[in-house]
């Protein structure tokens, strides 16, 4: 499937209320970010990674980034965070929420996958880097593109 292939299949509008919903709730940043290329079994999380850097995610205040990398013509993807995110939860936390995406995309639920996962972040990052008085918003909330 291609990347414009799944953005027309997904509900961008859910997903983007989905993350201005948790970053309300908290400090930390979530994007999405919907990769055109094909990865031809190369590890997804080298280029989710390089993405995270790219789109200045290791920047934040808190280091308290999300991303959720998705890759739909190689149908993989990553759930990756900053190092403040994952010395709060650990590498349990990003299988668990993989599952949540893996089970919804398996069944073609792309929106409701993203809706899930991002949820579930925005659980996470609220309990250890809640919202604070005069918190602002340091990333854009729009999917990001390749």
């Amino acid at each position: 499937m291609s990347s414009k292939e799944f953005i027309d299949l997904i509900d961008e509008a859910a997903v983007l209320r989905a993350v201005a919903a948790a970053e309300k709730r908290t400090s930390g940043e979530v994007r999405v970010f919907i990769s055109r290329r094909r990865l031809r079994g190369k590890d997804v999380a080298t280029f989710a990674s390089a993405e995270f850097h790219r789109l200045d995610m290791d920047t934040t205040d808190d280091r308290n980034a999300v991303l959720f990398y998705v890759v739909p013509r190689d149908r993989v993807f990553a759930v990756i965070g900053d190092e403040a995110v994952h010395a709060k939860c650990g590498q349990n936390f990003w299988e668990e929420t993989a599952k949540i995406l893996e089970k919804d995309f398996a069944a073609e639920r792309f929106t409701e996958g993203l809706i899930a996962g991002v949820e579930r972040a925005a659980d996470l990052l609220a309990a250890h880097f809640p919202r604070r008085r005069g918190d602002r918003n340091e990333l854009p909330d729009a999917i990001a593109r390749d």
